[in-house]
């Protein structure tokens, strides 16, 4: 907790900068009188991983190296940079390059060998608003941050005697402040930055609005935001904050990289937006002229954001104590329907958003004996809650049943938070009016990476699961799950022709802020194609919500454990509401296990990836189960397996597991 307060005093001592008119650039200029501050920043790398400057405030120093694709400059400088980080990497010295030209993609990257080929992270800036404040001006410019203070203890040419100098000094715990020395790479062009746009920004018309549309719905009396943006004084007041949570992408917490995919509803900022909001807190945030368009109105959230739902359910209330680990509760509540109706939403009201850690839902209805039976896979439940969303929309022309008298089986979460307190949830239902009905049936299908084993003190720890298709499919949205180990995710579909595209990045997962994602155009996946989701989790000391960096950490339900999940939201392709296809899924279901467990990916498991409670009794009765003796279970004789007995694969059906079709914890 005492690092993660100083983290931010220093990050929000960094933003000040912007406000007082220094900036990394002036102090680092030829001849400057001394160094200066650089402000907190996080950009995505290569491999869309963000990577945040301040996280690293454990390291001797921190060596910035600016890029630029082609630049011949960086390339005779490669294995000058190469042997800096063969010679100081090992002794607490972090190395990391930053692109910030514009144009500049991942794929030009990759077909540079000689930065591609450092092992180093290449962080692409694309609003360029990073470059600016560093004043990266020529490619194969090299600045040495001290974390102390992150201050520049010299800029220059890669290959300057300084630079190991400044490095030495550094990692022996000397201050150091060797100036700076001409970069000679190709110039860095800021094309945007003259642009007379940035001089004349309103707060009126500009930043007023950006703020209601992207801000206001939580920064208002009544709303989740810890403080209120509702008039000129309060965000004038708040700018050093915005302006370092903008810069470190952890507000708005919408998180996929601009650069893949497009979503609808999209509640980021946009590229210009963000660049606007930045320029002006950088310029003073001035005031200017007009009237106060926050200020004129009166804000106050709604107790249900959707509006009144047409039926109120109350889950049975919880008393929660102040410390302790409390197992999941199952409460069934009868939705108390006398008819069939098309649910379009759903929201869920909670009272104390502290120790409610999630809601999942799945439905059951009578049969024909009057037998509660429940939904088929990924039919849909009615929703669930998780950290920072309460709302769950369906796409346009899409609905999910609930059967007349049915009932609604929840999985709830609590987490202790240091005080007793009593949580009663409500959920609301909105449904398609009478006589109405959806085109399409909504579904969700949850794939687990249930043998994850993240070593103790990684900090980049790569994980995988998938889902293969058995028929085509129209995938609508997607959304990821992890526990506070969570770092990064992308979500990526493998085709049958063997090509692979990205259709989701997530550089930095926040644990507190879990969205659905919700494609504008739906995605058609054929049959015979994969789902991949991948992870990189974080279990170092650098993570500061870490509650036990020194331990292995496995998949488990409660929040000090961790998880792998990710659902699909989508249909098959041809059906209706009047035509479902339930059977899809159940071929879906059955190489759940094979996807969880295969982290190689080439479908079959091996000794190694049999990790997990189902996959260590698999281990156990490997030599059984493996017929043809080839060293590996198919997907045959993993089915054999399965009929031979779920308990022998699933020691235990929990929620987090099952193929029950629950909505996922996260809820858009």
């Amino acid at each position: 907790m005492a690092k993660s307060m100083k983290m931010a005093a220093v990050a929000v001592a960094g933003a000040l900068l912007g406000l007082s008119g220094g900036s990394a650039s002036q102090g680092a200029a030829l001849n400057a009188p001394g160094p200066q501050r650089v402000g907190d920043f996080q950009l995505p790398d290569q491999h869309f991983i963000g990577r945040r400057l301040y996280k690293m405030d454990d390291d001797k120093a921190v060596v910035l190296v600016a890029y630029a694709a082609g630049d011949a400059q960086f390339r005779a400088d490669a294995p000058a940079l190469s042997a800096l980080k063969a010679a100081y990497g090992s002794q607490g010295v972090d190395f990391l390059v930053i692109d910030p030209r514009l144009g500049d993609t991942r794929a030009k990257l990759a077909a540079d060998p000689a930065a591609a080929g450092l092992g180093i992270p290449v962080l692409f800036d694309y609003e360029q608003l990073v470059g600016e404040s560093l004043g990266l001006t020529r490619s194969a410019e090299l600045l040495v941050l001290n974390p102390k203070d992150w201050s520049i203890a010299f800029r220059g040419p890669v290959g300057s005697a300084a630079a190991r100098k400044t490095l030495d000094a550094l990692v022996a715990g000397h201050p150091a402040a060797l100036g700076a020395e001409p970069a000679r790479g190709e110039a860095i062009a800021y094309p945007q930055k003259g642009e007379a746009r940035w001089s004349e920004i309103s707060y009126a018309k500009d930043i007023a609005p950006i703020v209601q549309s992207k801000c206001v719905v939580c920064h208002q009396p009544g709303g989740q935001g810890p403080m209120q943006l509702t008039s000129y004084q309060q965000i004038k007041g708040f700018a050093p904050m915005i302006r370092e949570v903008l810069q470190t992408h952890r507000m708005p917490p919408f998180q996929p990289d601009v650069t893949v995919g497009h979503w609808a509803p999209n509640e980021g900022l946009s590229s210009d937006q963000l660049k606007t909001m930045v320029h002006w807190i950088e310029g003073g945030a001035p005031r200017g002229s007009g009237e106060d368009p926050l200020a004129k109105q009166s804000f106050h959230a709604p107790p249900w954001k959707l509006g009144t739902p047409d039926v109120v359910l109350a889950l049975p209330p919880v008393n929660v104590p102040a410390t302790g680990v409390l197992p999941y509760q199952n409460p069934v509540v009868a939705s108390g329907l006398t008819e069939g109706r098309w649910l379009r939403a759903s929201e869920f009201l909670v009272t104390d958003k502290k120790v409610l850690h999630h809601v999942t839902t799945t439905l059951s209805s009578p049969g024909e004996n009057g037998t509660m039976i429940r939904q088929e896979a990924a039919a849909g439940g009615v929703g669930g809650q998780g950290p920072g969303r309460v709302i769950n929309l369906v796409p346009k022309d899409m609905g999910v049943w609930v059967p007349a008298n049915a009932d609604i089986h929840m999985q709830t979460h609590y987490t202790p938070y240091g005080k007793p307190t009593t949580e009663a949830t409500k959920l609301g239902l909105y449904f398609y009016p009478k006589g109405q009905e959806p085109k399409y049936p909504m579904r969700t299908y949850g794939v687990y990476g249930t043998g994850i084993t993240i070593p103790a003190g990684e900090e980049y720890h790569p994980e995988l699961s998938y889902a293969d298709i058995p028929k085509d499919m129209l995938v609508y949205g997607l959304t990821a799950h992890a526990h506070v180990r969570g770092g990064s995710t992308s979500v990526s579909i493998r085709y049958p022709d063997g090509h692979e595209e990205m259709v989701l990045a997530v550089p930095r997962y926040d644990f507190n802020w879990q969205c659905e994602f919700y494609l504008e155009k739906p995605i058609m996946v054929p049959a015979g194609s994969r789902i991949i989701n991948r992870w990189t989790y974080d279990n170092s000391t650098r993570n500061h919500g870490n509650p036990d960096p020194k331990k292995n950490i496995a998949f488990g339900e409660q929040t000090t454990d961790e998880m792998l999940a990710f659902f699909i939201h989508y249909r098959w392709v041809g059906e209706t509401v009047a035509k479902p296809h339930g059977d899809y899924d159940q071929l879906m279901a059955r190489g759940q296990l094979m996807g969880a467990l295969d982290a190689n990916m080439d479908g079959k498991l091996e000794p190694s990836e049999l990790r997990g409670q189902s996959g260590q009794r698999l281990l156990a009765a490997f030599a059984k189960l493996d017929k043809n003796h080839d060293g590996f279970l198919d997907a045959d004789e993993l089915a054999a397996a399965m009929v031979r007995g779920p308990n022998l694969v699933r020691p235990k059906q929990t929620a987090s597991e099952s193929t029950s079709g629950a909505r996922p914890v996260a809820s858009n």
